[in-house]
């Protein structure tokens, strides 16, 4: 069964406890603090899998998990990092955040994409001796990983796609031109999930053609499968408008090639703007008159016309070799941008505690906890967001309430600084 939408949940690993510990050996006394850290929360990473191409296997498992770090122990040991938690997509899935609706990564190369960031590991006592405090009985625990929810969209990679109403031969064509072999028979809907076919035109030549089910009115706006279908059109280069023109089941095939075009553009702008040749399928059941019309239609109107008997390969090969020519000149298949995250702190508890030990201001506050989970401190961006939020949100004006000064160290969980007012 052809699945192309999911929702999952990830979670990421905890990130393990720092240790206390002293060091103890025979003939060394007070060896001071070496309790080591806690190991780093394993990720929640999506990667692309060529041998996937629907969502299927989320059908059943919708909820993953990766390993939690390990504590820290004596001797300065640091606690085993959590295993990855690695979850094979097919290419071309797009991953939204389910509860903001924002997409997070479009995974049509093969760079893997961390859906859920484990926690980071606690500091072991080790990190607090000072000169003043030789034996700190306190170590900082692991921060909590990430947990969202994912919705999961498959939006096809093809060069070409087919688009027409039902029973109008896209099934035969591709069969024909491609080693795709979709069910064909003489009735609407035949094919009731999208086709995927490599079209091989000479050596060192070939593209991806898609046989997108058929469409009817309505489509656009959602009628039938219309949005579920459309979804799969919008990276396609090059359209191939598949029309009956010998009207065998009773329709205008004007009306018909009106009525699809209107379909995609009511679905997008965009789409209905892209680049498009014009199939004129089953010639030999239309008379001269039929032919003759459609075919001054379509010049009037600027389209490229190609007549053909798909059943028996007729007409075909001119077809695939204009679809080649085109497609050397349009750009690559679309790659959805991912939308930049809109920062904003979370509406709960948003006091923080301040205590000062042996001069360093220890800075504790859940959300804080939170927002070092998501920034990545090492990244200049990172930096200035997050000292940007330190200031809007009252911690640096806590601080100089509390008495500090220029140059004391700041400590907030596993992130240290010096403060420079």
């Amino acid at each position: 069964m052809f699945i192309d939408k999911a929702v999952i949940t990830v979670q990421a690993g905890h990130g393990g406890n720092g240790a206390v510990a002293f060091h103890r050996e025979k003939y060394v006394a007070s060896g001071g603090p070496d309790g080591g850290d806690g190991g780093h929360g394993g990720h929640v990473i999506l990667v692309v899998r060529d041998n996937l191409n629907t969502l299927a296997d989320f059908r059943y498992k919708r909820k993953f998990k990766a390993e939690n770090g390990m504590p820290g122990s004596g001797r300065r040991c640091n606690g085993k990092a959590g295993e990855d938690c690695v979850i094979g997509v097919p290419r071309g899935t797009l991953v939204y955040d389910h509860e903001t609706g924002r997409l997070l990564a479009d995974l049509s190369d093969d760079t893997p994409f961390i859906a859920a960031r484990g926690g980071r590991g606690g500091f072991g006592n080790c990190h607090f001796a000072t000169p003043t405090r030789q034996a700190p009985r306190f170590a900082r625990p692991g921060t909590p990983g990430q947990t969202r929810q994912l919705r999961l969209e498959l939006k096809l990679l093809a060069d070409v796609a087919l688009v027409g109403f039902p029973n109008v031969g896209k099934s035969t064509l591709i069969s024909v031109v491609s080693e795709a072999k979709p069910e064909i028979a003489n009735y609407h809907f035949t094919t009731v999930s999208p086709v995927l076919g490599v079209v091989r035109v000479q050596q060192g030549t070939s593209f991806v053609m898609a046989d997108i089910p058929g469409l009817i009115e309505g489509a656009g706006e959602g009628v039938g499968l219309g949005h579920d279908f459309l979804r799969h059109v919008e990276r396609c280069r090059l359209l191939v408008h598949v029309v009956d023109v010998s009207g065998s089941e009773g329709r205008d095939p004007l009306e018909d090639f009106d009525t699809i075009n209107r379909e995609l553009r009511r679905f997008d702008e965009q789409l209905a703007d892209r680049p498009m040749l014009v199939a004129g399928n089953k010639c030999d059941m239309a008379d001269e008159q039929q032919l003759a019309r459609f075919e001054q239609a379509m010049r009037e109107r600027g389209y490229r016309y190609f007549p053909m008997m798909a059943a028996i390969a007729h007409g075909t090969q001119e077809l695939v070799l204009a679809c080649a020519e085109m497609l050397q000149t349009l750009p690559p298949v679309k790659v959805f941008e991912p939308e930049p995250e809109m920062f904003a702190l979370p509406e709960t508890d948003r006091s923080v505690h301040i205590t000062r030990e042996d001069g360093i201001y220890f800075v504790e506050a859940e959300w804080l906890a939170r927002l070092l989970e998501t920034t990545d401190i090492n990244d200049p961006d990172g930096l200035q967001y997050f000292q940007r939020v330190l200031a809007g949100s009252g911690v640096i004006a806590a601080l100089e309430q509390a008495g500090i000064r220029e140059k004391d160290t700041v400590n907030i969980y596993d992130f240290t600084f010096d403060f420079v007012p």
